[in-house]
């Protein structure tokens, strides 16, 4: 039975709790400027704008641009920075929310920096939120404390440039004049306020680089500029910081030893994941502030928030690590230049191999007007060592192919460390370390020639050729291209046409243009084992392998006394001296091996030459020159140009050819180029959307920019589309979406690549908006186009 009044029993302190209703906060919008134009850290392309925000009149003074605030958007409660404020909005006031919450005390990213990404949105078709999510690292708290201290000059990190940085300056720059070309010009650009960009071709030598880029970091600071120095990996890192703290005076940002445990310092390391996210939030705020003005790193560095003039330098530009791994995938090269041109400062590309894009950047002739600007390239002077400082620099570098070990009758041509190189990596183990660098550990696969080895390519485009279905080789190690499955050349269950990497074409009846060969063979390549086989060889030697995949891990350095190194290209330890006084001598290899040369004729990618030329060039430095008797080998067959590029240590001989084979081909960074992927229908869409499409659509007209011009000749501007593998992380959500999934590349004329980033972006943001099935990714001035 129930009553009307009936109440539920409960005991004595199991009530339910009776909540005060709290009345609305009352809230005024301030009177200057009411309006915060907020980037939210949502990553949705169609959603990379500016949302307008209410500011109380309690807020006004710590609300400014820059500043991290907390806001609701939609369901949650989401970050973000205030962008800029405004006195009106377009949102109807019935619309607008209030921020809910200032979570800095200061502006987090400067006028300065959000120039910068904007820049950088738009140069690599994302958002700003896209960057802002690269760029600024997660908040903690507890620093903003310190930073309150800093500010309030409890303890606040000074300069302290005195007689030892400027002797050090001095020095270096000194023995940078008597060893490059246009040295004057780039101390000038240092202490100048223009612009101005440099492509240094670096010398071999243990940390030689690492010399000649603190003189120029020294040289920006003492000119009262800041300096943002991009390095491949954290060995590098490890490598600069050594030398600007015992070479040149410059103390890390650490703490101080003073009783208020504040933080000081001359150069500050970012890094993104290898650091803690306190001390990367600290290393970012210090730099904003203006403590440090010196910021060095791997690639997370480039975004750096320094202000005003700087020096912005990348070492090895040619390195897969400088490609960032979240949309839009910027390139720390292009970052950099693009910041030192708003910035007005100096833009310093630092490799012992040239890449080609800097080769296509320096022109050969030095012409400025034929070179043309793009938002992340344009003209550069070239810094190339001087002849006779080479030759004194450099070993003396042999390549041991199969016509000079004839000419020199080694019986054993073939084997893979011949008697010659035998008797001279012996002779070398008298006086100290030996290095031997090998191919990465595991098996790569690409086809060849089976007659004279060379790796088979697209006739159309040069691209390199793979099979989409395995098929069993006969004897003779090889099957003609196209065949049938019955044909007596070859014992194939199934023999599909080869396809090419790049365009997707089928290749039928395929001739090798070097020798006229019809059959193509399966190369596959292994390091493992390689310790095993050369301890026959060297009995008695102790061997040091190090290799990212071997059970010790890469081997940071090793000791000045005779052993064998093995190591994998990025992974050679350094040599340290026994003894304090021993010198340049204790920190170099004796002799420097470069095993299984041939390896290079088979790379499939479209940077597979400058790659290994770095590869080669960045162990062969670490060998002594040859006045004190260091000695390199080539130990193998490859391309001559790249053994010519090696042997002279003239890497503008291999660019200079790369870039002419890519005039001819159609290649990057001739053209503008841009990989975009995802489901097939997806990718024609975009495709048609941003107008390369060769497809004659409802109006009759196929895309307007369905051709590019290249030497005078009409080339297609899509390349594809080649089939793709799903995903490595693929769950069973995804499987739809990523079915069918394709690759093209886009080309169009340098002139045009910036419009071809807008066009994207806003190709995305529709089929992202539209709620359209399917992936659709894109990335522009990608490393490699497989």
């Amino acid at each position: 039975m129930t009553m009307p009044d009936a109440e539920q029993l409960a005991l004595d302190g199991l009530a339910p709790r009776k909540r005060r209703k709290r009345a609305p906060e009352s809230r005024t919008p301030t009177a200057d400027d009411p309006i915060a134009q907020v980037v939210l850290d949502i990553q949705a392309t169609h959603l990379g704008r500016t949302f307008d925000y209410l500011v109380d009149a309690s807020q006004s003074d710590a609300a400014q641009p820059g500043t991290m605030v907390r806001v609701r958007f939609g369901g949650q409660r989401v970050n973000g920075i205030i962008w800029n404020r405004a006195a009106s909005s377009d949102t109807p006031s019935s619309s607008l929310r209030y921020l809910e919450r200032i979570l800095t005390p200061s502006p987090l990213v400067s006028a300065a920096m959000r120039r910068d990404i904007t820049l950088i949105a738009d140069a690599y078709g994302g958002t700003r939120a896209n960057i802002l999510r690269l760029a600024v690292p997660t908040r903690v708290a507890r620093i903003d404390q310190e930073q309150r201290l800093a500010a309030g000059a409890v303890w606040q990190g000074h300069e302290r440039f005195g007689d030892r940085q400027r002797q050090a300056r001095d020095t270096g720059f000194a023995g940078f004049r008597q060893s490059y070309d246009h040295a004057e010009r780039l101390r000038a650009a240092l202490d100048g306020t223009d612009f101005a960009a440099f492509v240094v071709d670096a010398l071999p030598g243990a940390a030689r680089w690492a010399t000649d880029l603190a003189w120029m970091t020294l040289e920006a600071l003492l000119a009262g500029k800041s300096a943002v120095i991009v390095l491949p990996t954290a060995r590098e890192v490890d490598d600069f910081a050594r030398v600007l703290a015992d070479g040149c005076g410059l103390r890390p940002f650490s703490p101080d030893q003073a009783s208020h445990g504040g933080w000081r310092g001359d150069f500050a390391v970012l890094e993104g994941s290898a650091m803690p996210p306190a001390e990367r939030y600290r290393s970012y705020l210090a730099i904003a502030t203006g403590q440090v003005r010196c910021a060095i790193g791997a690639r997370s560095a480039m975004y750096a928030p320094v202000e005003g003039p700087a020096l912005f330098a990348i070492v090895d530009d040619l390195a897969y690590q400088n490609m960032d791994g979240f949309m839009p995938y910027p390139n720390a090269r292009g970052v950099l230049r693009l910041r030192a041109k708003a910035h007005g400062g100096v833009f310093v590309s630092l490799a012992n191999a040239r890449s080609p894009i800097s080769q296509w950047e320096t022109n050969g002739d030095g012409d400025p007007a034929t070179v043309r600007d793009t938002p992340t390239s344009g003209f550069s002077t070239a810094i190339h060592p001087l002849p006779a400082v080479v030759k004194d620099q450099t070993p003396w570098i042999r390549w041991l192919n199969r016509d000079e070990l004839a000419r020199i009758a080694d019986p054993t041509i073939g084997a893979r460390v011949p008697h010659t190189a035998v008797r001279i990596l012996t002779a070398a183990l008298e006086r100290g370390p030996v290095l031997l660098s090998i191919p990465a550990d595991g098996i790569t696969q690409s086809l060849s020639c089976a007659r004279c080895h060379r790796q088979a390519r697209c006739p159309r485009c040069t691209g390199p050729l793979e099979l989409a279905v395995s098929a069993n080789l006969n004897a003779n190690g090889g099957r003609r291209a196209g065949t049938p499955p019955n044909a007596a050349a070859a014992t194939a269950t199934a023999a599909p046409a080869p396809r090419c990497r790049w365009c997707g074409a089928a290749t039928v009846n395929w001739t090798c243009p070097g020798c006229g060969g019809e059959r193509l063979r399966v190369i596959r390549v292994g390091a493992a084992g390689t310790a095993q086989e050369l301890a026959g060889l060297f009995r008695g030697v102790p061997i040091v392998v190090s290799s990212p995949s071997q059970p010790h891990g890469i081997v940071q350095s090793i000791a000045c006394r005779p052993q064998i190194v093995i190591a994998t290209p990025g992974a050679e330890p350094r040599v340290r001296p026994i003894r304090d006084g021993d010198g340049p001598a204790g920190r170099e290899y004796r002799a420097v091996a470069i095993l299984d040369a041939w390896t290079s004729l088979y790379a499939p990618g479209v940077d597979a030459r400058s790659d290994a030329l770095a590869a080669w060039m960045r162990a062969m430095a670490l060998c002594a020159p040859r006045s004190r008797g260091g000695q390199g080998l080539l130990l193998g067959e490859t391309d001559p140009a790249i053994a010519q590029a090696l042997m002279l240590w003239d890497s503008p001989l291999l660019a200079a050819r790369d870039l002419d084979e890519r005039r001819e081909t159609g290649l990057p960074p001739v053209c503008a180029a841009a990989c975009v992927w995802g489901r097939r229908d997806a990718v024609a869409t975009a495709l048609a959307r941003i107008g390369v499409s060769g497809t004659i659509g409802a109006n009759g007209r196929a895309g307007e920019w369905a051709t590019v011009t290249i030497g005078g000749e009409e080339l297609p501007a899509v390349l594809g589309p080649v089939p793709i593998p799903q995903p490595v992380t693929i769950n069973a959500r995804e499987l739809e979406s990523t079915a069918d999934r394709v690759k093209v590349v886009v080309r169009v004329a340098q002139s045009r690549r910036a419009e071809l980033a807008i066009r994207l972006r806003d190709a995305v943001s529709r089929h992202v908006a539209a709620r359209e099935p399917g992936e659709l990714r894109f990335r522009l001035d990608p490393k490699d186009l497989i």
